[in-house]
């Protein structure tokens, strides 16, 4: 006969064994899902294909998320993780503000074109709004990088008046309008300039330029 202290490992064991069998699941799903949304796209992604690929029953899908937007919102956030350390790697790299930021802005660029399916699903609605900058801390914290750069170049600069935070707005709206339109319209190649080479002229186009409103 078990002991008390006998029944109450078994049944903390069986806790235990349930609680990882949820995780392995609620894992597979997103796999599954992230494998779909590489072959399909995030339009076609949907919770009966994910039951499928998984070969689980769709009730099973949500015993674990809500509805497919809860399933987004996990990758949404993972994007906003990832460009967010990416471009804290790139701030390090430099000493001066002014080259911090155009080291971020590059990287915000890299990160758009070598992440296309992170990058569409965290911005498919547009640029996020007030409140979906306090729903999701991964935002904010990316936010802060790009902040906290432009606060040292405004105040190396002869512009001290410069609002901090509407420069931020501009600087991030910018650079997301100028991935946006090579994302769908990459320019063609001119004067044996290739798309790669020229996507860069764009952008340091645009950083010299914001630079110079910024500390002027």
């Amino acid at each position: 006969m078990l002991t008390l202290l006998g029944k109450i490992h078994a049944v903390m064991g069986i806790a235990e064994r349930k609680e990882r069998q949820k995780k392995e699941v609620r894992d597979s799903i997103l796999q599954s899902a992230w494998q779909l949304v590489n072959e399909e796209g995030w339009q076609n992604l949907s919770i009966r294909k994910i039951a499928d690929a998984i070969e689980y029953s769709v009730p099973v899908v949500y015993d674990h998320f809500e509805n497919k937007e809860a399933i987004l919102s996990v990758f949404n956030r993972r994007g906003f993780q990832l460009l967010g350390d990416e471009l804290r790697a790139a701030k390090v790299t430099q000493s001066e503000p002014k080259k911090k930021l155009e080291a971020i802005a590059f990287a915000y660029w890299d990160f758009a074109f070598r992440h296309k399916e992170y990058y569409q699903l965290m911005f498919g609605l547009g640029m996020p709004g007030c409140e979906e900058l306090a729903k999701v801390p991964e935002l904010v914290a990316f936010i802060e990088v790009i902040g906290s750069v432009i606060s040292q170049v405004v105040a190396e600069g002869n512009n001290k008046s410069a609002d901090v935070q509407l420069k931020v707005r501009s600087f991030w709206s910018t650079i997301h309008g100028l991935v946006s339109i090579n994302l769908l319209a990459p320019p063609s190649t001119h004067e044996g300039v290739s798309k790669d080479q020229m996507n860069k002229m764009i952008l340091n186009d645009f950083i010299m330029g914001f630079l110079k409103g910024l500390t002027e």
